[in-house]
Protein backbone atom coordinates (compact mmCIF):
# COMPACT_ATOMS: atom_id res chain seq x y z
CA UNK A 1 0.00 0.00 0.00
CA UNK A 2 1.40 3.21 -0.71
CA UNK A 3 1.93 6.37 0.68
CA UNK A 4 -1.17 7.97 -0.97
CA UNK A 5 -3.89 4.75 -0.30
CA UNK A 6 -2.72 4.70 3.56
CA UNK A 7 -5.79 5.31 5.90
CA UNK A 8 -4.86 7.37 8.81
CA UNK A 9 -8.80 7.36 10.19
CA UNK A 10 -8.78 9.58 13.07
CA UNK A 11 -6.13 11.76 11.99
CA UNK A 12 -6.81 13.25 7.60
CA UNK A 13 -10.49 13.96 8.75
CA UNK A 14 -10.44 14.69 12.40
CA UNK A 15 -10.76 18.56 11.55
CA UNK A 16 -14.21 17.72 10.29
CA UNK A 17 -16.21 14.89 12.30
CA UNK A 18 -19.59 15.82 11.97
CA UNK A 19 -19.37 15.26 7.68
CA UNK A 20 -18.36 11.79 8.68
CA UNK A 21 -20.52 11.22 11.27
CA UNK A 22 -23.87 12.55 8.44
CA UNK A 23 -21.90 10.71 5.64
CA UNK A 24 -22.07 7.19 8.08
CA UNK A 25 -25.68 8.46 8.87
CA UNK A 26 -27.18 8.77 5.74
CA UNK A 27 -25.58 5.38 4.43
CA UNK A 28 -27.36 3.90 7.49
CA UNK A 29 -30.47 5.11 6.59
CA UNK A 30 -30.76 4.16 2.66
CA UNK A 31 -31.79 0.36 3.38
CA UNK A 32 -34.52 1.63 5.66
CA UNK A 33 -35.99 4.15 3.39
CA UNK A 34 -35.80 1.79 0.16
CA UNK A 35 -37.60 -0.95 2.58
CA UNK A 36 -39.76 0.74 4.94
CA UNK A 37 -42.11 -2.54 5.35
CA UNK A 38 -39.18 -3.59 7.65
CA UNK A 39 -40.61 -1.09 10.31
CA UNK A 40 -43.88 -2.22 10.00
CA UNK A 41 -43.02 -5.81 10.05
CA UNK A 42 -40.96 -5.52 13.35
CA UNK A 43 -43.90 -3.77 14.85
CA UNK A 44 -46.18 -7.55 15.05
CA UNK A 45 -44.94 -8.00 18.34
CA UNK A 46 -45.47 -5.19 20.21
CA UNK A 47 -48.90 -5.21 18.36
CA UNK A 48 -49.00 -8.68 19.64
CA UNK A 49 -48.74 -7.37 23.72
CA UNK A 50 -51.06 -4.27 22.80
CA UNK A 51 -53.29 -6.63 21.28
CA UNK A 52 -53.41 -9.42 24.25
CA UNK A 53 -51.68 -8.52 26.91
CA UNK A 54 -53.70 -5.03 27.58
CA UNK A 55 -57.27 -6.56 27.60
CA UNK A 56 -55.78 -8.85 30.44
CA UNK A 57 -54.31 -6.14 32.42
CA UNK A 58 -58.23 -4.43 31.83
CA UNK A 59 -59.90 -7.61 32.94
CA UNK A 60 -57.32 -7.76 35.81
CA UNK A 61 -57.64 -4.18 37.30
CA UNK A 62 -61.17 -3.36 36.78
CA UNK A 63 -59.80 -0.23 35.32
CA UNK A 64 -61.38 1.30 32.01
CA UNK A 65 -59.74 0.58 28.92
CA UNK A 66 -58.64 4.48 28.56
CA UNK A 67 -56.62 4.20 31.67
CA UNK A 68 -55.11 0.68 30.96
CA UNK A 69 -53.63 1.88 27.72
CA UNK A 70 -52.45 5.48 29.17
CA UNK A 71 -50.62 2.66 31.17
CA UNK A 72 -49.41 0.14 29.30
CA UNK A 73 -48.80 2.09 25.96
CA UNK A 74 -45.57 4.22 27.14
CA UNK A 75 -44.24 0.48 28.40
CA UNK A 76 -44.70 -0.83 24.61
CA UNK A 77 -42.72 1.73 23.04
CA UNK A 78 -39.86 1.69 25.66
CA UNK A 79 -40.02 -2.26 24.95
CA UNK A 80 -39.70 -1.40 20.80
CA UNK A 81 -36.61 0.49 21.51
CA UNK A 82 -34.88 -2.14 23.80
CA UNK A 83 -35.70 -5.34 21.24
CA UNK A 84 -35.06 -2.91 18.09
CA UNK A 85 -31.83 -1.22 19.50
CA UNK A 86 -30.99 -3.95 21.72
CA UNK A 87 -30.23 -6.42 18.59
CA UNK A 88 -29.24 -3.92 15.65
CA UNK A 89 -26.00 -5.03 16.83
CA UNK A 90 -26.52 -8.11 14.46
CA UNK A 91 -26.56 -5.73 11.24
CA UNK A 92 -23.03 -5.04 12.01
CA UNK A 93 -21.95 -8.28 13.24
CA UNK A 94 -23.40 -9.48 9.48
CA UNK A 95 -21.17 -6.77 7.89
CA UNK A 96 -18.22 -8.26 9.66
CA UNK A 97 -18.88 -11.88 8.50
CA UNK A 98 -19.42 -10.51 5.11
CA UNK A 99 -16.27 -8.32 4.86
CA UNK A 100 -18.42 -5.40 4.41
CA UNK A 101 -17.19 -3.88 7.92
CA UNK A 102 -13.20 -3.70 6.95
CA UNK A 103 -14.29 -2.13 3.79
CA UNK A 104 -15.58 0.81 5.60
CA UNK A 105 -12.63 0.74 7.94
CA UNK A 106 -10.27 1.31 5.16
CA UNK A 107 -12.44 4.01 4.15
CA UNK A 108 -10.99 7.76 4.49
CA UNK A 109 -13.58 8.48 7.92
CA UNK A 110 -12.59 8.85 11.55
CA UNK A 111 -13.42 5.38 13.31
CA UNK A 112 -15.61 7.22 15.64
CA UNK A 113 -18.21 8.50 13.07
CA UNK A 114 -18.41 4.62 12.54
CA UNK A 115 -20.10 4.24 15.49
CA UNK A 116 -21.90 7.29 16.01
CA UNK A 117 -23.43 7.63 12.42
CA UNK A 118 -24.99 4.07 12.95
CA UNK A 119 -26.33 5.08 16.56
CA UNK A 120 -28.10 8.26 15.07
CA UNK A 121 -29.71 5.81 13.04
CA UNK A 122 -31.58 4.45 15.44
CA UNK A 123 -32.90 7.67 16.17
CA UNK A 124 -35.78 7.25 13.06
CA UNK A 125 -37.01 3.94 12.96
CA UNK A 126 -37.72 4.64 16.99
CA UNK A 127 -39.93 7.83 16.10
CA UNK A 128 -41.80 6.31 13.28
CA UNK A 129 -42.79 3.39 14.98
CA UNK A 130 -43.79 5.21 18.25
CA UNK A 131 -45.93 7.10 16.31
CA UNK A 132 -47.99 4.27 14.83
CA UNK A 133 -48.26 2.73 18.01
CA UNK A 134 -49.53 5.79 19.64
CA UNK A 135 -52.42 6.33 16.59
CA UNK A 136 -53.04 2.88 17.03
CA UNK A 137 -54.06 2.88 20.31
CA UNK A 138 -55.65 6.68 20.24
CA UNK A 139 -59.43 5.19 18.92
CA UNK A 140 -59.03 2.63 21.92
CA UNK A 141 -59.30 5.67 24.63
CA UNK A 142 -55.46 6.47 24.44
CA UNK A 143 -55.05 10.22 25.09
CA UNK A 144 -52.13 11.70 23.46
CA UNK A 145 -50.65 14.58 25.38
CA UNK A 146 -48.72 16.60 22.83
CA UNK A 147 -45.75 18.49 24.69
CA UNK A 148 -45.41 15.02 26.26
CA UNK A 149 -45.15 13.33 23.35
CA UNK A 150 -42.34 15.31 21.58
CA UNK A 151 -40.33 15.19 25.21
CA UNK A 152 -41.47 11.27 25.05
CA UNK A 153 -40.26 10.87 21.37
CA UNK A 154 -36.75 12.99 22.75
CA UNK A 155 -36.27 10.31 25.52
CA UNK A 156 -36.67 7.49 23.64
CA UNK A 157 -34.63 8.81 20.98
CA UNK A 158 -31.71 9.27 23.15
CA UNK A 159 -32.26 5.71 25.49
CA UNK A 160 -32.30 3.87 21.95
CA UNK A 161 -28.59 5.82 21.15
CA UNK A 162 -27.08 4.19 24.00
CA UNK A 163 -28.76 1.13 24.12
CA UNK A 164 -28.05 0.70 20.23
CA UNK A 165 -24.31 2.03 20.46
CA UNK A 166 -24.34 -0.78 23.13
CA UNK A 167 -25.24 -3.44 20.92
CA UNK A 168 -22.49 -2.42 18.19
CA UNK A 169 -20.23 -2.90 21.23
CA UNK A 170 -21.82 -6.24 21.38
CA UNK A 171 -21.39 -7.12 17.83
CA UNK A 172 -17.62 -5.54 17.78
CA UNK A 173 -16.25 -7.56 21.03
CA UNK A 174 -18.07 -10.59 19.88
CA UNK A 175 -17.02 -10.52 16.36
CA UNK A 176 -17.17 -14.20 14.11
CA UNK A 177 -19.35 -16.00 17.11
CA UNK A 178 -22.84 -14.88 16.29
CA UNK A 179 -24.45 -17.58 18.98
CA UNK A 180 -22.42 -15.52 21.70
CA UNK A 181 -23.91 -11.95 20.46
CA UNK A 182 -27.72 -13.81 20.61
CA UNK A 183 -26.85 -15.58 23.75
CA UNK A 184 -25.41 -12.02 25.58
CA UNK A 185 -28.40 -10.21 24.30
CA UNK A 186 -30.82 -12.65 24.68
CA UNK A 187 -29.71 -13.62 28.41
CA UNK A 188 -29.74 -9.39 29.75
CA UNK A 189 -33.13 -8.36 27.54
CA UNK A 190 -35.73 -10.35 28.86
CA UNK A 191 -34.49 -9.87 32.65
CA UNK A 192 -34.26 -5.66 31.75
CA UNK A 193 -37.78 -5.99 30.80
CA UNK A 194 -39.48 -7.72 33.48
CA UNK A 195 -37.47 -5.71 35.90
CA UNK A 196 -38.71 -2.20 34.25
CA UNK A 197 -42.54 -2.49 35.16
CA UNK A 198 -43.12 -2.15 31.04
CA UNK A 199 -45.81 -5.25 31.03
CA UNK A 200 -46.62 -5.91 34.87
CA UNK A 201 -46.51 -3.24 37.15
CA UNK A 202 -44.25 -3.94 40.34
CA UNK A 203 -45.90 -2.54 43.32
CA UNK A 204 -46.97 -5.96 44.60
CA UNK A 205 -43.24 -7.23 43.34
CA UNK A 206 -40.92 -9.58 45.66
CA UNK A 207 -38.82 -7.20 47.92
CA UNK A 208 -35.85 -8.27 46.18
CA UNK A 209 -37.51 -7.55 42.26
CA UNK A 210 -38.19 -4.03 43.48
CA UNK A 211 -34.66 -3.35 44.88
CA UNK A 212 -33.55 -4.42 41.70
CA UNK A 213 -36.05 -2.60 39.66
CA UNK A 214 -34.33 0.77 41.24
CA UNK A 215 -31.13 -0.07 39.86
CA UNK A 216 -32.50 -0.70 36.30
CA UNK A 217 -32.22 2.39 33.94
CA UNK A 218 -35.18 1.18 31.81
CA UNK A 219 -37.48 1.06 34.76
CA UNK A 220 -36.59 5.20 35.26
CA UNK A 221 -37.37 6.00 31.39
CA UNK A 222 -41.02 3.86 31.57
CA UNK A 223 -41.72 5.76 34.47
CA UNK A 224 -40.59 8.89 32.70
CA UNK A 225 -42.89 8.01 29.64
CA UNK A 226 -45.82 7.27 31.80
CA UNK A 227 -45.60 10.84 33.56
CA UNK A 228 -44.62 12.43 30.13
CA UNK A 229 -47.75 10.96 28.47
CA UNK A 230 -49.80 11.83 31.22
CA UNK A 231 -48.25 15.18 30.61
CA UNK A 232 -47.05 15.48 34.15
CA UNK A 233 -43.55 17.53 32.70
CA UNK A 234 -42.42 18.47 36.01
CA UNK A 235 -42.94 15.07 37.58
CA UNK A 236 -39.60 13.57 39.48
CA UNK A 237 -39.40 10.22 37.33
CA UNK A 238 -39.34 12.78 34.18
CA UNK A 239 -36.37 13.87 35.70
CA UNK A 240 -34.88 10.48 36.50
CA UNK A 241 -35.24 9.35 33.02
CA UNK A 242 -33.59 11.86 31.46
CA UNK A 243 -30.49 11.10 33.70
CA UNK A 244 -30.43 7.12 32.93
CA UNK A 245 -30.92 7.92 29.24
CA UNK A 246 -28.19 10.07 29.04
CA UNK A 247 -26.39 8.18 30.83
CA UNK A 248 -26.68 4.98 29.16
CA UNK A 249 -25.69 7.46 25.66
CA UNK A 250 -23.06 8.43 26.79
CA UNK A 251 -21.51 5.64 28.14
CA UNK A 252 -22.83 3.52 25.39
CA UNK A 253 -20.84 5.89 23.20
CA UNK A 254 -17.69 5.99 24.89
CA UNK A 255 -17.59 2.24 25.03
CA UNK A 256 -18.20 1.71 21.08
CA UNK A 257 -16.38 4.56 20.50
CA UNK A 258 -13.36 2.95 22.05
CA UNK A 259 -14.39 -0.42 20.46
CA UNK A 260 -14.68 0.65 16.84
CA UNK A 261 -11.15 2.20 17.29
CA UNK A 262 -9.53 -0.76 18.56
CA UNK A 263 -11.62 -2.99 15.50
CA UNK A 264 -9.96 -4.43 12.74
Amino acid sequence: MTAQTQIRPDTAVRANPARDTWNVLTRELRPVVRDPFTLIFSLVQPLVFLGLFAPLLVGSSGQPVGETLQWFVPGVLVMIVLFGTGATGSNLQYEMMTGSHERTLVAPLARSSLLVGRALKEIAPIVVQALIIVLIAWPFGFTINVPGLVVGLALLAVFGIGLGALSYTLALKTKDREWLFWGVQQTLIFPLLILSGMLLPLDEAPAWMRAISTVNPINWVVQAERALFAGDLGDITVLWGWIAAIVLAVVGLAVGIRAMRKSS
